[in-house]
């Protein structure tokens, strides 16, 4: 018998993940309380090259810092909190959304405003996650997990806001290289 080659995550995504049925653009609905948000994303791998077959999941809090569960009886019903897309053939994808509200983390302590993300794509055996903060927050400085990265990396968390449209954040996932994106080991 002869060993086969190893098997990557990959192309069954446009046949199983991320056909229409299955992507979710919008995680707050139009009547979802909260300031009106979208998050452009960017998969590029390690020589700046777009990845057009990844997929990006998105999980965040809705604008008060609830997470839909049912612990949490006081979450916006207009917020799912979930979204779920494939890149385009330049590696990008955007979500519709609101700005997620500060989460209290363990201890009581306030973490800042953040989409937390899984990156799935070509090459990897299990999905990478980062989190997204907002460039210019003040809360930045007080997020126990942010404070965690080194000071020069944690610019690979931020999403910037788009100059030519309110409300519009781009954020690039770097998958290696000199401005690889933080991924934590959960």
């Amino acid at each position: 018998m002869l060993p086969t080659p190893s098997q990557t995550v990959g192309p069954f995504f446009q046949v199983g993940l991320t056909a229409e049925a299955h992507c979710i653009r919008l995680i707050a609905g139009r009547k979802a309380k909260g300031e009106r948000i979208w998050l452009a994303c960017q998969v590029l791998d390690g020589e700046g090259s777009p990845v057009p077959d990844a997929m990006i999941e998105i999980w965040q809090a809705d604008a008060a810092g609830q997470y839909p569960a049912p612990e949490n009886g006081g979450a916006d019903p207009e917020c799912s909190g979930f979204g779920r897309l494939p890149t385009d053939e330049e590696g990008r994808c955007e979500f519709e959304s609101v700005r997620p509200g500060r989460v209290e983390g363990p201890g009581g302590v306030q973490q800042t405003p953040h989409f937390v993300v899984a990156v799935f794509a070509r090459g990897l055996l299990k999905q990478l996650f980062t989190r997204v903060y907002f460039a210019g927050e003040a809360a930045n400085q007080e997020d126990p997990v942010l404070a965690l990265v080194p000071a020069k990396r944690r610019e690979t968390l931020m999403a910037q806001p788009d100059p030519l449209r309110p409300g519009h954040w781009r954020f690039d996932v770097r998958l290696q290289g000199d401005k690889e994106t933080v991924f934590f080991d959960v």
